[in-house]
Formats: structure tokens, sequence, C-alpha cells
């Protein structure tokens, strides 16, 4: 019997040209893009600015739950969809951490909405933290906020647990150093800390997280402590009492959440240090007197959290459903 052939090895330049190929789809797989879905699901933008004004409409503090849920999303491990994702018998998820339980419903009611809405259109094919990115973005600019792109094409992950955020989302009894090391933890610096801290130009904190300081915080203005003594004088008997984070414009978005603080109108401890501390101080000043710097540096910020920590490829999933893995 004759001899078998041993098994022939491919040229060098097929095997070039193989793995070229291979890391090129691996690219495409990967890379972010402003138009990820414009054919393989056409009719994203129109579902998603719908099923984002009529929540809107319906429900006004929509925008600022959801800005709020964003941030909860993406500090902590990354813009990932893991704090939609419910706990089973098994595991405690991010959402029912005890940081994350005072986030409100309406939120996590719109992306149902709207996930639900392109499954019907384009099934398996958007993200839930594509869905979570682009409201969010839509919600701020229908406040009047800042407008700023936002690349699609994360995938979502497939994994979330409560214990995974111990240390890594801001608490408002905070102090200044403690939030300046968390936020560089992340890649932020000073300065875009002090701009995304303006988010607090829109929402409402519940009376729990600032109650206990009114009356031992000299940074509070006079009148506005007695106010807020009033308005949560309630609060051991119903927890969720809330105080506007603005009290002058608490539906719009602009800079007055910065204009307040040398007031003494600022709500929380942590924004009283935004303004004592002479790290941040300056920005808070400058954003102050100048709504527009806000603006761009607010959205070159959440542009850079949009995309931090990200999964792409092979590393997530399509969800099928936001709440559930796969």
């Amino acid at each position: 019997m004759a001899p078998s052939s041993p098994p022939q090895t491919p040229p060098p330049a097929v095997v070039i040209v193989l793995l070229l190929l291979f890391s090129t789809a691996l690219l495409c797989e990967s890379r972010l893009s402003l138009d990820y879905y414009s054919k393989t699901c056409p009719s994203f933008t129109k579902i998603m600015q719908d099923t984002i004004t009529n929540k809107q409409i319906t429900s006004p503090t929509t925008a600022a739950g959801t800005l709020r849920l964003f941030f909860h999303d993406c500090l902590p491990n990354g813009c990932d969809g893991s704090i939609l994702i419910s706990s089973t018998a098994f595991n405690k998820a991010e959402r029912d951490a005890d940081i994350n339980l005072s986030l409100p419903g309406d939120p996590f009611d719109l992306i149902v909405r709207a996930k639900t809405a392109l499954e019907l259109a384009c099934p398996n094919t958007v993200s839930c933290s594509d869905i979570l990115a682009v409201a969010t973005r839509d919600l701020v600019t229908m406040l009047g906020g800042p407008y700023y792109n936002v690349y699609l094409g994360r995938k979502d992950s497939r994994v979330s647990s409560a214990s995974s955020l111990e240390g890594k989302l801001p608490k408002p009894t905070m102090s200044m150093s403690q939030l300046i090391n968390l936020f560089s933890s992340s890649g932020f610096t000073v300065q875009e800390m002090v701009a995304l801290s303006g988010a607090h130009t829109i929402g409402f904190s519940h009376c729990k997280e600032f109650s206990s300081n009114i009356s031992n915080d000299t940074h509070y203005n006079p009148r506005f402590a007695q106010a807020l003594k009033q308005a949560c004088s309630g609060y051991p008997n119903n927890p969720t009492l809330s105080v506007f984070n603005d009290i002058m414009t608490p539906n719009k978005f602009d800079n007055l959440y910065y204009q307040n603080l040398p007031k003494g109108l600022g709500l929380l401890e942590s924004d009283h240090g935004l303004y004592g501390d002479p790290r941040t101080k300056p920005f808070v000043e400058l954003y102050a007197r100048d709504q527009n710097k806000f603006f761009q540096d607010f959205a070159k910020a959440m542009q850079k959290l949009s995309v931090y920590g990200i999964k792409t490829g092979r590393r997530g999933e399509i969800r099928h459903r936001c709440d559930a893995v796969n």
C-alpha cells in the first residue's frame, strides 16, 4: 500500500490572507458606529424617538430617571445593560443592590417599551445597552440640554451582580477626595466629574439622602434649610418623600444647578462639597457663568462615559428581553 501523503501546509501568503480576513471580521464586529443599525434595523431611530416622546409626555420624570439609570449602569462596570437584569432565586442582580433600590420604575419601563417595539421590527438585533444610551441622550436634549453623538454597536452583559458595585458608585455622604478618586479610577478627570455632576440640574433626591444633614450643615441657605425640614417632616413614615435637585428650574436642563451652589441652595452634601473644595470650585464657577461651556463639557463627558467599558463582538450578547439574559 502506498504511503499516505503528509498533510499539505498552506503557502505563507494564504495564511497571511486568512489572518487578515479573520482580523478584519473581528474588527468590523467590534467597531461602533453612528449608523450601526442603518441596514439591520432601518426603523431604529423612529421607533426610539416615538417611544421616548410618548413616555416623557406621559411621565415627565422619566428623563431624570433615565439619566440616573444610565450613570448607574455605566460608571461601575461599563455601559453593558447589566443594571436592567432582574434578580433570580440564585442571583442578586445590580438593580437590587441597596444603592439602586431608589431608582424609579419609569426608565425601566421605557427601556422595556422600546425593546418590545424593536424586537417586533428587527428581532434579535438591537442591544439593551444601545437603547439606554440613545434614550438618555434624547431625553437630555428634550429638556433643553446638549446633543451629542452616541456610537452604537454595544453588546449586553451576560451577568449582573449586586456585589460587583461595591465602592463604584458615588454616595451623597462621600468626601470630595473619595468622589474624585472614584471617578479617577474609571478614567475621568476632576473637570469631567464636575461636568457630569451637572446632571443634578434635573430630577429629585429622596429625603433620606440629605435630611440628617440639614441641621448640621452650615452650607445650606437658612430659609432653604427650613423649607427642606418642612418638606421632609414626614420622611420617617413616608420614605418616598423627595425634593427637586434644582429648585429653580427642576424640569429644564440648564446651568442653574451651578448657580445655586454659591447661594447655599445645593441639596446634597456632595453638592456643597463641589463648591467648597478648591479642586472643584473653579469648574463650578466656570459653568455657573457660562452655560455653553457646561453644555460642551457635559456632552464630551457623556460621550466618553457612553463608551466606557463596553462589550462588543463575542464578549456580549443581544438580549431578547432586557431584564433577563438569554
